[in-house]
């Protein structure tokens, strides 16, 4: 199990296919949802090779330690671990593969540390967040999941998401289910993140939200691709319309039939991946 150490003493861990899986091709550094983990990648991963795919659990994540102060559980702070994993790594640039709170990360990257970035792809996330995809968010960080199994996490994920992700089987929001959360030995299943994730969360929401399109700017001056879930509820169409305005050379993709966030393993977005990471890795 790969792990490394920040500068603030903390053993984060991380999967590298340059360790295991002989991908020593150009680097790609994913980076996962807010309460998501190195497993968010497991269903493009198989897509990936012959390119060195990074996948980090951030602080109070996944495989990581948690930390003393979640007020740690900040963008900022998620940047700099980044890069720490980078250095660790020996890796000058990298593109980024960032799905949600990972696409923030990338677009603060870009704002601070630009020379680190060769492009970034991101999934169904923008510089403003739609309101009810946060007030969702709102609803579930930080709170058990009340399932006794996978099987029956399934089930859950299927009629809660039927709206936004229609049609999807029963086997994925398994496989979904076990990427989220974890078994116990007795009882029912368990957050594979610090549940104070939820004051960070409220710190982040309770001032006003800061304008993020000049951030976004400087990561326009990248490659850049952009993936919508066609439903999604936190990257609206106006945001998506606005973000292609702002960002001419920008490829956008919508991926159909999915919300927030799209698996990454659809045909449209694996489409728009593979050419992204073509022309530009």
């Amino acid at each position: 199990m790969a792990r490394f150490t920040t500068a603030d003493g903390l053993s984060l861990h991380y999967a590298d296919t340059a360790e295991h899986e002989g991908g020593d091709g150009p680097a790609i550094l994913c980076l996962a949802g807010l309460t998501r983990n190195s497993s968010d990648f497991r269903f493009v991963l198989p897509f990936l090779a012959g390119y060195r795919v990074i996948r980090m659990d951030y602080r109070g994540r996944g495989r990581s330690d948690y930390a003393a102060d979640p007020a740690s559980y900040s963008i900022p702070q998620e940047a700099q671990d980044a890069l720490a994993l980078l250095d660790h790594l020996g890796i000058a640039s990298a593109t980024i593969l960032g799905t949600s709170r990972g696409g923030l990360i990338a677009m603060y990257l870009a704002a601070t540390a630009p020379d680190r970035l060769k492009g970034a792809i991101l999934n169904d996330i923008g510089p403003e967040l739609a309101e009810g995809g946060l007030d969702r968010i709102k609803q579930y960080v930080g709170r058990r999941p009340g399932y006794d199994s996978y099987d029956a996490a399934a089930g859950g994920l299927a009629a809660a998401n039927e709206a936004q992700f229609p049609g999807v089987p029963l086997p994925r929001w398994r496989m979904h289910a076990e990427n989220i959360w974890a078994e116990q030995p007795d009882g029912p299943l368990a957050l594979r993140y610090d549940v104070r994730l939820v004051d960070a969360l409220k710190d982040l929401t309770a001032a006003p939200a800061p304008d993020v399109w000049p951030v976004f700017d400087a990561l326009a001056a990248l490659p850049l691709t952009v993936l919508r879930g066609g439903n999604s509820d936190l990257l609206s169409p106006d945001t998506f319309e606005r973000m292609k305005t702002r960002a001419p050379g920008m490829r956008a993709v919508t991926v159909p039939d999915r919300g927030h966030v799209p698996f990454l393993d659809e045909a449209e977005a694996l489409e728009g991946i593979l050419a992204h990471l073509k022309d530009h890795a």
